[in-house]
């Protein structure tokens, strides 16, 4: 008998994002039901969909009465409640039903990136200088321009623009103005680092398999900060997603990629330990790698980061994919 795997996701609805047009990124989830499915049929499991909707607990009495062997989780949070992404993993644990990527506590760790960066400092491992302001706080301010003005709790780059960039106070009173009225997790700010820019996918348990790095390369018009905004990522018509691409392998050294893999496997060992995540990684002034950020559960679709990075681990789509279930079947046979 074929093994069953239930692909969940969230269906694409309305939400605050649209306001921002920056919905594309709630779209984006249907590329990869639909890749990961083609990938699971063909390497011969019995596939079926379940589409999530709000409300939350609606959401949860579904997955509660889900009859499969496995649960291919690419469940996202509703759109502009990414603190529910949490939900789907929190709910399969307790019914102890193996699903793919990260566990729940992961999943809200490292969407507030506060307390990430709190956690990699104490471990000794570099990160950007930051601070939490809102537009009382601003007086405050320590850190010297340019900054980095981002939503503290969120993702897949929401409300990070060209004006995310700030050099100075002015820059920085109006953004922290704009995220605190319209993202309601509070703003980050922090230093901006102008070296090269990495990032990593790191797959499996602590001994992790870490993927081929890349390198973001911005080629950009002038006056364009090089960040990876929400237009550099989703908004295919722009200049900003045409000048900024995604190079792997790294064109590097030998001993300057293994140094990056070895930051990124650090990190999955110290804040996800099973699953799969990508870690962002950049350069300071002095050419010190920094961890900017880390993204457990990232976007598996063909033409993301962690497939590119698997196709030149000489990994096939289906590879990758089969890889991922595999873990988690693993886990199910050795927790028996």
């Amino acid at each position: 008998m074929r093994q069953r795997i239930s692909i969940v996701f969230n269906q694409p609805q309305k939400s605050r994002y649209d306001a921002y047009h920056e919905e594309k990124a709630i779209y984006g989830v249907l590329e990869s039901v639909t890749a990961v499915r083609a990938a699971l049929e063909e390497l011969g499991y019995d596939v079926s969909l379940l589409p999530l909707v709000p409300p939350l607990e609606a959401a949860k009495a579904r997955l509660r009465e889900l009859d499969t062997d496995l649960v291919f989780n690419l469940f996202e949070g509703f759109g502009g409640e990414p603190e529910t992404e949490a939900a789907v993993p929190e709910v399969l644990a307790r019914r102890r039903l193996p699903f793919t990527g990260c566990r729940a506590d992961v999943l809200r760790l490292a969407l507030d990136k506060v307390n990430v960066k709190v956690i990699l400092q104490a471990a000794g491992i570099a990160t950007p200088d930051f601070q939490v302001l809102n537009p009382h706080t601003l007086p405050t301010f320590r850190l010297g321009f340019p900054a980095v003005v981002k939503p503290r709790r969120d993702d897949a780059s929401h409300g990070i623009s060209d004006a995310s960039l700030v050099r100075d106070m002015a820059a920085l009173k109006k953004q922290v103005e704009a995220l605190s009225k319209t993202y309601w997790s509070g703003v980050l700010v922090e230093q901006f680092l102008a070296g090269r820019e990495f990032n990593a996918t790191v797959l499996g348990s602590d001994s992790g398999t870490v993927l081929p790095v890349s390198e973001i390369v911005y080629k950009l018009p002038p006056g364009k900060p090089h960040l990876l905004t929400f237009a550099a990522k989703w908004e295919e018509d722009s200049p900003e997603y045409r000048g900024t691409q995604a190079v792997c392998p790294a064109d590097v050294p030998a001993a300057e990629r293994q140094q990056i893999a070895a930051t990124a496997l650090l990190v999955f060992q110290k804040l996800v330990g099973r699953g799969y995540a990508r870690v962002d990684m950049r350069r300071d002034e002095r050419g010190q790698l920094n961890v900017i950020e880390i993204n457990p559960n990232p976007d598996i679709s063909p033409g993301a980061g962690a497939a590119i990075q698997a196709g030149a681990a000489g990994m096939s789509y289906n590879d990758f994919i089969g890889a991922i279930v595999k873990l988690e079947l693993e886990n199910k046979v050795h927790a028996r």
